[in-house]
């Protein structure tokens, strides 16, 4: 991914509004990743990723942030949840799974970029397979004429199965047997191959007839799998995506702040949480974790972990866990504007959402400035009078304004609907100022 920190910042300003010091901050770290693997291989080991956590209250921008980072990047990236996991000992996910799942997102990625270099070979397969059933062979001792002439016809087949003419004709396919995969991360790598083992048994075991009666549009779609497990080379994909989750990989570590403990709680009463945290050090700082692909270092995998801290605060963390985390950034609370620019500047805003779903009806949906204002006025104040859900906040809001048109959609066919500030004053100036019903309803 070579992006500059700039265009970095500037893909994420479309989808999250202000938070620029996170976006910087994150953005350098991409960057950084990218420089090192243009240095020589001595540097490269010597070069450690500087680990970022970012404090901020819910709905400011911490996971949405993350979401569109692994839309964007073609690096392995994962987002979990720090509060699922349990120390070893507990019933629950272990830490190393998390490793685990950064090489199956890993191997996804790759396999997906060799599927497309080997696109027209995957096509070419599947027509080849069709054409086979729709056309029967010529016997051997056919003359010379009618192989020519069937030659012509495959050719002729061949052109209608890409077109889609014959995509509603049934034909019979024999599918080749594809072993079961077993995709539980939290398994030991050991525990894993002998899963793999009987599911090869049961594969051989299992004798009876594999055909199927399917359209040929359907067959496309089902002969896709079978056609690249025999081109591709799974065993250099597994290769090149331990190298690229050794090298690029990143993980999200959300609710970070779930693991911490507060120093005011009576005795540190779940060690379970510390006992995450101690897990999670020779993660963080690099160890090696065995996966069924293969052993894959931690190293130069770069954590990014982000928390609330309502109850705790970041010095709630083992101090060991702290100084795996050097760079701090912290997100500010949304204003009444970043609400408004929230819901008018982004890309797929939930405005626009809101306008697309109720089109579909036959409805047009115009939101007047005024409107907008007031909506995000009115989110500001629920926001300070019950709990703070930041930018969540307007998501509840907007069904309440919308939901008499939304259900009485089809009233409004073939005519335009205008949301006004008086509308939305209607519907949420009782609710937002009653705190009761506020923390009910909003």
């Amino acid at each position: 991914m070579n992006l500059t920190p700039k265009e970095i910042v500037e893909y994420l300003d479309k989808f999250v509004i202000s938070q620029r010091d996170a976006k910087k901050t994150i953005a350098l770290a991409l960057r950084t990743r990218y420089r090192r693997m243009q240095l020589c291989q001595e540097l490269q080991d010597e070069i450690m990723p500087k680990n970022i956590l970012m404090i901020g209250s819910t709905g400011v921008g911490k996971t949405e942030i993350s979401r569109r980072l692994a839309k964007m990047m073609k690096v392995p990236f994962i987002k979990v949840e720090a509060s699922k996991y349990t120390e070893v000992g507990f019933v629950g996910r272990d830490v190393e799974s998390m490793i685990r799942d950064l090489v199956l997102a890993s191997i996804s990625i790759v396999k997906a970029e060799k599927e497309e270099e080997n696109k027209e070979k995957i096509e070419n397969y599947i027509i080849n397979k069709i054409v086979e059933k729709l056309l029967p062979p010529l016997p051997e001792q056919a003359t010379q004429e009618k192989k020519d002439d069937y030659q012509k016809l495959l050719k002729s087949m061949e052109e209608k199965v890409i077109r889609g003419d014959v995509d509603d004709k049934i034909i019979e396919i024999e599918f080749d047997k594809i072993n079961i995969e077993f995709a539980d991360t939290n398994l030991p790598p050991e525990m894993a191959k002998v899963q793999e083992s009987f599911s090869k048994i049961f594969t051989t075991m299992n004798k009876e007839d594999n055909k199927k009666s399917v359209t040929v549009k359907d067959a496309k779609s089902l002969l896709r799998q079978e056609a690249s497990a025999k081109l591709l080379d799974m065993t250099n994909i597994n290769t090149e995506a331990l190298k690229r989750a050794e090298d690029g990989g990143i993980i999200f570590l959300d609710e970070i702040d779930k693991i911490a403990i507060s120093s005011k709680s009576q005795g540190r009463n779940d060690p379970s949480k510390e006992g995450v945290q101690r897990d999670l050090l020779p993660i963080v700082e690099g160890s090696s974790v065995t996966t069924k692909y293969g052993v894959i270092n931690t190293d130069h995998i770069l954590f990014i972990a982000a928390g609330a801290f309502h109850l705790t605060k970041p010095s709630d963390l083992i101090p060991e866990l702290q100084g795996r985390f050097p760079l701090r950034v912290e997100l500010e609370s949304l204003t009444e504007e970043t609400l408004y620019k929230i819901l008018t500047q982004t890309k797929n805003s939930l405005l626009n959402q809101y306008t697309a779903l109720l089109s579909v009806e036959g409805v047009e949906l115009v939101f007047c400035d005024e409107a907008i204002k007031a909506i995000a006025k009115l989110s500001h104040r629920a926001n300070e009078i019950t709990e703070d859900i930041g930018a969540r906040r307007l998501h509840t809001v907007l069904e309440k304004v919308l939901e008499d048109i939304s259900f009485n959609a089809n009233e409004y066919k073939d005519h335009t609907f205008e949301v006004t500030a008086e509308l939305v004053h209607e519907k949420l100036d009782i609710v937002v100022e009653d705190d009761d019903l506020s923390r009910y309803i909003l």
